[in-house]
């Protein structure tokens, strides 16, 4: 039997004509690892939705064809029957937690089924000790950081052992450590266990190594489902927004065929000779091929600054110092990115920033409006269609036209980050955005969307600072990285001198080529590539 089976399933959603899903038939194996991939609005989240019967069950609408989880038909079972199979994390950890604190949420699923209190305490010390959140157990739920809550929302789904779990963008609010360390732990469930996984996800560079299949959904249709090497070889001609930056760094340097891990990219370029140790540098002009400005180091200076904090902290009222005597500055037109592991302090700084949270200490300048975007983009949203949220021009221009008459709740979650952003960038432009893990639930195709607006924002003169775990989109976008530690500045310099070399706060180019030449993005890398090739061919 199957852990999960598609049958011929359609689904259209309340008030929509087209569907949703097509017509899908597809079945993960027990012990199989699953990866579901696609552009935003292809119908991802609501394929995991169904499976886990929340379509139709909750959002209702009309569906066709039969869904089976661990031969449960949710046609005849709901959410609560099936939660007893399916573990499931959806896109927005926040309306998954329903008890106070960390501990409280992590029992909550073994006392539904009766766990006595020893097992009880065994099951939340275990998955505890597997998201590395034993330290949050008496925590308070609404003083956790976007990525503590979405490892807490995750505990919760595992912790009773579930057959089949269900991960919408598990990775998309953690940090790189922490987002490397779950798929690790989902594959040695996977294994050992033989759990079965379905995992949505658009950084494919994260999963696709450890994945058995990729299941591609287009326009609600099952378009491609094949091994990780051969999905890409498919992307490669047919969708190549869903190319990872490895493979487009082996595209770019003329190199077959498209790598599916940091692993097996390095295998290659060492049979290539590409990675020895006595390889030849790439000259500095090969990097600068796509011409990202270098802005030098600085601190807060008397020249003019679009916004600027000086000495701040910040404690929570048990004490606990979240920000540490920090300084920042943002010069008109700066794109910065602002990293750091979960809990280093980047959601309150943006907060204290914008004014919505007052400092212990220090003070925060700014020349103009400031607009925030928060890590949850439902929180702006308050009408019942997407057209009342702002004016049909400003709709066409971030490519939501379509989806005018739609609930804020039905559309994809790289649809609701992208109508909020509208939202906050309604009115007068700002002196300064700050936005907090702007790339949650985007394809590639909208990140890019995304930086060519905030160049746009840029270029008027607005200081931009991006709070993001994506280091691909800090090496597209941002012309200055700024790390947080512990509430304090641990590194402020040039994107690439922050993000080549390293392993974690590196991307995917950078840690296949070992940071030389200082190349972080796929263009830059093969650039690097074409260059030693052309070195190692001259006569």
């Amino acid at each position: 039997m199957s852990a999960l089976a598609f049958d011929r399933f359609s689904y259209t959603y309340p008030g929509q004509e087209a569907p949703a899903l097509s017509e899908i038939t597809l079945a993960v194996e027990p012990g199989e690892f699953v990866v579901c991939a696609g552009l935003s609005a292809s119908g991802k989240s609501t394929l995991l939705r169904a499976a886990s019967g929340l379509v139709p069950h909750f959002h209702g609408g009309a569906a066709s064809g039969q869904v089976l989880v661990g031969g449960l038909d949710t046609r005849d079972n709901g959410p609560g029957e099936l939660a007893r199979v399916a573990g499931t994390l959806l896109q927005d950890p926040e309306t998954q937690v329903v008890m106070q604190t960390v501990g409280a949420e992590l029992a909550f699923p073994l006392e539904n089924r009766g766990l006595g209190r020893a097992a009880v305490a065994r099951g939340v010390e275990e998955i505890a000790l597997t998201l590395s959140i034993g330290d949050l157990l008496e925590r308070p739920v609404d003083q956790l950081s976007g990525g503590e809550l979405q490892r807490v929302a995750l505990g919760a789904a595992l912790a009773a052992r579930p057959s089949l779990v269900l991960l919408d963008e598990p990775t998309s609010q953690l940090d790189p450590v922490a987002g490397d360390e779950l798929i690790w732990m989902l594959r040695r469930l996977n294994e050992e266990w033989g759990t079965a996984v379905l995992l949505v996800e658009h950084r494919l560079e994260r999963c696709l190594a450890h994945a058995d299949r990729v299941a591609v959904l287009s326009a609600g249709e099952l378009v491609c489902d094949a091994s990780p090497s051969e999905m890409l070889g498919w992307a490669a001609e047919h969708q190549p927004a869903l190319q990872t930056p490895a493979a487009r760094l082996f595209e770019r340097a003329g190199l077959r065929p498209p790598p599916s891990g940091v692993k097996e990219a390095r295998a290659t370029l060492q049979s290539h000779g590409l990675l020895e140790a006595g390889a030849v540098e790439a000259p500095a002009e090969a990097v600068s091929e796509t011409h990202r400005p270098r802005w030098p180091r600085r601190k807060v200076a008397a020249q003019a600054t679009a916004l600027s904090c000086r000495a701040i902290n910040y404690e929570l009222p048990d004490g606990r110092a979240v920000l540490r005597d920090l300084d920042l500055a943002l010069e008109p037109g700066e794109l910065t990115a602002l990293m750091g592991r979960n809990g280093a302090g980047k959601s309150t700084l943006l907060r204290i920033l914008a004014g919505l949270e007052q400092p212990t200490g220090g003070k925060v300048q700014s020349e103009g409006r400031v607009a925030l975007l928060l890590q949850n983009p439902g929180d702006y949203l308050i009408h019942e269609r997407v057209d009342d949220e702002v004016d049909p021009e400003v709709l066409a221009e971030y490519g939501l036209a379509d989806l005018a008459a739609s609930h804020p709740r039905d559309i994809s979650g790289g649809q609701r980050q992208r109508l909020a952003l509208a939202v906050v960038l309604g009115g007068a432009r700002p002196s300064a955005v700050l936005l907090d893990e702007p790339t949650r639930g985007m394809d590639r195709a909208a990140k890019g969307e995304l930086i060519a607006k905030l160049r746009g924002l840029s270029a008027a003169g607005t200081a931009v600072l991006v709070a993001t775990h994506d280091t691909e989109l800090a090496a597209a976008l941002a012309q200055r990285v700024v790390l947080l530690s512990g509430g304090r500045v641990v590194a402020d310099a040039p994107t690439a001198e922050v993000l080549s070399g390293g392993w974690h706060f590196a991307t995917e180019t950078a840690r296949i080529l070992g940071g030389q030449g200082q190349a972080c993005t796929p263009e830059e890398g093969g650039a690097v590539l074409r260059s030693k090739m052309t070195v190692e061919t001259a006569p």
